[in-house]
This record gives C-alpha cells, structure tokens and sequence, in this order.
C-alpha cells in the first residue's frame, strides 16, 4: 500500500512496529500535496520544514524504549481557525493573514501531545461561515467542498492527510464530509475543547474532525476528548472508551429512519437513503421509522437566528474596523445580526429549550437516527450548500457523525448520518463502526 493511503490507525500502527517511517510518511504526503495542492487548494500553509523536523523527532524516539503516543509521526491538518504556534491563523481573512498563533488550542496541543505531526493549516471558508472558499471538490473541481471545514474534507478525501480537524456551527463538519466521501464525526457539544478556536457563535460552535474511517474517527476524539477548564463550555462528563467502542461490529444496531422531511431531499437522495436502511435492516439492523417534531426548517430558521445574533456579537468591533474586508455572506450575517432585537434573540433561545426534549424523546428505543447527511450531492463552487439536515444537531448538541455510503449516477459521494442522544459517542461509533463493515468501501477520488 502507498504510504499516502495509510488510515490513521495503520499508520500509527506501522511506526509502532517500526514497519513505516514517520520522516518518509510525511515526506510522500508532502509529495502528495505538491502534486495536487495547484488545483485542489487545500492548503492555506504547509509547514514543511516544521512537520519534517518533527518528523525526525518522531523517527528517533520510535527507536528508543519510552511508551510511544497512540498518533506517534502520524501527519494532521488543522482547520485555520485553530490556533496551532508558530503558524499563521488567518481564518481565511485578509485581516489575519500575518497573524502569527501564540500557542496551541487545546485541541491542537492534545494531538502533538499524542505524538501527532501537524502538516499544516488547511483553508476555512471567512470565519468559518458561508462565503465559498478557493478550494475545489477532488471528485469534481467543478463542485464545492461545502464548508466551513472545506480544506480539511479535501485534504483527506485526496490522501493528502488522513486526518483534518474541523468545527462545526451549522454543518460545517457533515455537509463537507458528505460532499467529499469522508466520515465527519461531530461530538457533543463541550466534549472537545474549543479554547484556541476563532468563535463564529459560542453556543453553537462544536470542534470535530473529518477522517476516512470510523476507527480513526474514534482515535482522534479519545486523544481530544475531556474537560478543559479554559472553555466555559467543556463538559466535565467523563471520557469513554472510543476506540474500544469503534472496534465493537458484531452488535446489529436499532436505527430510527428519519424520512418524514423528504420534500427537502432530491430523489436519487431519498432512494438511496431507503436502499441503505433496507439493506442494514437486512444485514439485522432493526430499523424503524421516527418522526421529527418539528419542521427541519424552522430548526434551520431558529439556529441561523441564533448564529447570527452571537456572530454579530463576536465580529462588531472587528466589522467596525474593516467593513469591507468581509465576504458578503459573513458581512451579511454580522450586520444583520446588529439589526436583530434582543426580544428574537430570547424567543429564539426559548424555542431551543421547548423543542430539546421533544428531539431527545426522537432517540427513545433506538440507538441511533439515521437520515440524510445533505438533501443533495455537491453543488456549484458558488456555495457551500445548506446546513438544513446537519443544523439540528448543532442547535441541540447531540453528536452525530456522517459516513459515505455509495456515489451517485454523475459518480460524485453520497452519504448517510447517524445520531445519538448526549454523550453517548460509544453508542454512536459501534453503530456507525457496523454500518461501515456492511457499506461498501468508499474509493479514493484521485
């Protein structure tokens, strides 16, 4: 196998053995990247002296006699509005574009601390919001990415990095995962720590991060997981076994079909979606049909009220300096966000506490929901797409993790999403961990 198709967990496997070098891993994806980076523009900084030193670094102790990190030499790219020292964080901003990271966010330092190599910084759509980002979709240069994750769901889906950290608001790790054939995996809210993240909207915003299977996913969020008390917003519940949960697939889990909003979806989405259930309902999944309580779209309508409100809140003193540095759709959500009354904004809030419990009550008797993780495949570089399937459970705070599940009839990834109630991510990747051993293997676009 080429080294730049190596998952994290084989790769992190093979330094451990001393079967695959930390320097030549990085230097192949270095390679990769070089070769693709032109067109796919993926990238905002490749650090390619740092990542080869550390790569040394890693290379030495991999032949020495202390207890390696479970991500030991194995090379990740960092969303730009992460902060990561010694690296620019731009978040895709000309306002930024020197700004130099004075520390690690937490994330960050959690992965380096494991042993992980950072590569580089990949592109975020401005403020991780929706103004379309230069980087392309690699099954289709033609499509967008989705975003605001866009650099880190291009980056793995080409091999140029098994793993990309991301954040999402809205959609912003599912939608770019759906579009570009990845696993998007979203933890509850304040299961990562977001200090060191640029905020685009303090009570919606959730770190992630974007692999090619399952099992990596659940590496990475053991190594990330955990209370920090530099985020007001961590939770102090206690760590699961992830990993050990992500190799559990002999369980057939009990999925809620969630189907009722298909109206949103085009076709060749809902057909998919129902050949997916029937066939896990063959393989001895028990699949059953739930109901929304309320509209998709009145979620979709309270959540952007939310986001923009917050997102003003974080952005007038920045919008008040340099107005016209601002894409539209970020100067759009700011100054209306400065216009909404505060009386929206509470009523908004409310309607979030009322309907909570009617969507928990959603997971009664199931493991997991499953739906859609986009009600299309990738559309045109002149949007992100829409956050409307993936919104709920960013104003909700369930985890929920997006797996590609087959390609449409232009050959572009379709995708399926699985959810869980609040802090059960163990439940959430032995499902998802099963559905992936009876899809079939997503392959590589490039």
């Amino acid at each position: 196998m080429d080294l730049h198709e190596l998952s994290v967990t084989q790769a992190a496997e093979g330094i451990r053995k001393r079967e695959v070098s930390p320097v030549e891993l990085v230097e192949a994806l270095l390679g990769r990247i070089e070769a693709l980076e032109p067109e796919l523009k993926a990238w905002v900084v490749v650090d390619h002296e740092g990542a080869l030193a550390a790569a040394k670094r890693c290379e030495q102790e991999a032949h020495g006699d202390k207890p390696l990190g479970a991500l030991h030499g194995v090379p990740l790219g960092v969303k730009d509005i992460f902060h990561a020292a010694g690296l620019t964080t731009t978040c895709g901003s000309p306002i930024f574009q020197h700004r130099l990271a004075p520390h690690d966010a937490t994330s960050v330092a959690r992965l380096r601390q494991a042993g992980a190599v950072v590569l580089g910084k990949t592109v975020t759509v401005q403020f991780a919001h929706f103004d379309p980002p230069p980087t392309r979709n690699p099954w289709n240069y033609d499509r967008t990415p989705g975003g605001s994750s866009s650099g880190s769901a291009a980056a793995v889906a080409s091999r140029m990095i098994p793993a990309g950290l991301g954040s999402q608001t809205g959609g912003s790790i599912l939608r770019p995962a759906a579009y570009c054939g990845t696993v998007g995996l979203k933890p509850t809210y304040g299961r990562i720590s977001r200090f060191g993240v640029t905020p685009a909207s303090w009570s919606l915003d959730h770190v992630g991060h974007l692999t090619r299977t399952v099992e990596d996913a659940a590496l990475l969020l053991q190594v990330m997981a955990g209370h920090d008390p530099k985020d007001q917003a961590s939770s102090p519940v206690p760590v699961g076994d992830y990993l050990e949960a992500a190799r559990k697939r002999d369980s057939a889990p009990r999925l809620g079909f969630v189907l009722d909003e298909e109206r949103l979806a085009t076709p060749e989405v809902v057909d998919h979606l129902r050949q997916i259930a029937n066939r896990f309902e063959r393989a001895g999944a028990e699949v059953r049909e739930v109901r929304f309580p309320v509209p998709m779209s009145e979620i979709q309508a309270v959540r952007s009220l939310v986001c923009e409100v917050e997102a003003s809140a974080v952005h007038t003193p920045l919008h008040r300096e340099h107005a016209e540095l601002y894409g539209p759709e970020i100067r759009a959500v700011v100054e209306v966000g400065q216009l909404l009354p505060s009386a929206v904004y509470i009523q908004a809030q409310r309607l979030r506490r009322k309907w909570r419990p009617q969507v928990k009550k959603m997971l009664e008797g199931v493991d997991c929901l499953l739906m859609p993780t986009v009600y299309n495949v990738a559309p045109d570089p002149s949007t992100t797409g829409s956050s409307t399937f993936q919104a709920p459970w960013s104003l909700f705070g369930q985890p929920a993790i997006s797996l590609p599940s087959g390609l449409s009839h232009e050959g572009l990834p379709l995708a399926i999403q699985l959810v869980a109630p609040h802090f059960r991510e163990e439940t959430l990747l032995s499902a998802a961990a099963w559905c992936e051993a009876v899809l079939d293997p997503m392959p590589s676009p490039c």
